[in-house]
């Protein structure tokens, strides 16, 4: 294959069109004066680069070939000779450099390259459905110090026996959301609970939502649209942890998205990070509609991370861990190891398959 698909050539001469304008940009004296707009041009032009720098090589490559060939009826043997043994080698490497193009558009699709948002609600099951969101969260810990990346506390309602109602948390690292977004859904599991003094097995279940943290300066949100509550933080069962009302709780007024934070004890830290959930809530509210629409063009369904949706089943008794989306089993005690390669990897070649095809 010595030609691009023509949508990824098209979206690569637009990435080349915004690698320029991010350099006009960033030389701006409105940017220069803006840190945080600054930093975000910057981040932006370095993912860039790399694929608009392996971009102009392809051409590079293809103007050589096309050069050569031309010279095979020039008219010229001893240049016509040169050529022909060039053109292999040439097209051996544009047919190389294709594809590697073809998987950086699509890695770089949507939000792969963001950090994320993780959320997690206990479902059906009571205490035990509390105790399975602490399970997954020591799950996604886990698997995130395999990967090198950081996790960041932002809000939880802890309960008396040790588990949580929810937990929200960042993970910041390489590609976070290219590899945790598969995890959006739902989790269903099976076992004895610490509490069952029969042996009887219980099912309970709990929803994950995996967000893409989004810039202050792609989402903008008008401070008139905010309406800014302060409380105490609270632990299990409700007593008090702090002594000022350092939790924050914002409702964005136009969408009734509201959002809380209570993990640190400024409250402006606290404010920092609920805008920050806000504001990935919202885009991410965009997304989805956007996504729809999409679908309805191409009157298909959009997606399996659909959070409403039963993403997988954790069966304790048997330690079997049943992906309903690759209708395939893994040992679940690996899995809870944080060891979610096996899952992860499959989903994602999955993916892969399913951008080709709507390219």
């Amino acid at each position: 294959m010595t030609q691009l698909h023509p949508k990824v050539q098209q979206r690569l001469d637009r990435l080349v069109a915004r690698a320029n304008e991010l350099m006009a940009l960033s030389s701006s004296p409105e940017v220069l004066a803006n840190t945080e707009r600054l930093s975000a041009v910057h981040r932006e032009l370095g993912s860039a680069t790399p694929v608009v720098q392996r971009y102009q090589d392809f051409q590079k490559k293809v103007r050589e070939l096309d050069d050569n060939r031309s010279l095979l009826d020039g008219g010229d043997d001893e240049l016509a000779e040169l050529a022909r043994a060039e053109i292999p080698e040439l097209e051996e490497l544009i047919t190389a450099e294709s594809a590697a193009l073809l998987d950086l558009m699509l890695a770089d699709a949507g939000d792969d390259r963001r950090n994320c948002i993780v959320e997690i609600r206990a479902g059906t099951g009571g205490d035990e459905a509390a105790l399975f969101v602490r399970d997954l969260i020591s799950l996604y810990q886990r698997y995130s110090v395999r990967m090198g990346w950081t996790v960041e506390p932002m809000s939880s309602v802890p309960t008396e026996t040790g588990g949580f109602k929810e937990a929200v948390f960042t993970v910041r690292g390489t590609s976070v959301f290219h590899y945790l977004q598969f995890e959006s859904g739902g989790h269903r599991v099976q076992r004895v609970p610490e509490t069952e003094t029969k042996g009887r097995v219980h099912t309970s279940a709990a929803t994950v939502a995996v967000l893409p943290e989004v810039e202050e300066v792609e989402i903008h949100i008008d401070e008139k649209d905010l309406k800014m509550d302060t409380f105490r933080a609270s632990g299990a069962g409700g007593q008090h942890v702090n002594k000022t009302d350092s939790a924050v709780r914002i409702t964005h007024i136009p969408t009734g998205t509201v959002v809380a934070c209570q993990e640190e004890r400024s409250q402006l830290k606290n404010r920092n990070k609920a805008m920050s959930l806000l504001r990935s809530r919202i885009y991410e509210s965009q997304q989805r509609a956007a996504d729809a629409a999409r679908a309805a063009e191409r009157r298909e369904q959009v997606g399996t991370g659909d959070r409403s949706d039963r993403v997988r089943t954790y069966n304790f008794p048997q330690d079997r861990l049943t992906d309903h989306r690759l209708n395939k089993n893994f040992p679940l005690a690996q899995i809870m190891e944080g060891k979610l390669e096996p899952i992860i990897d499959g989903l994602q070649y999955e993916q892969r398959e399913r951008r080709i095809a709507e390219l």
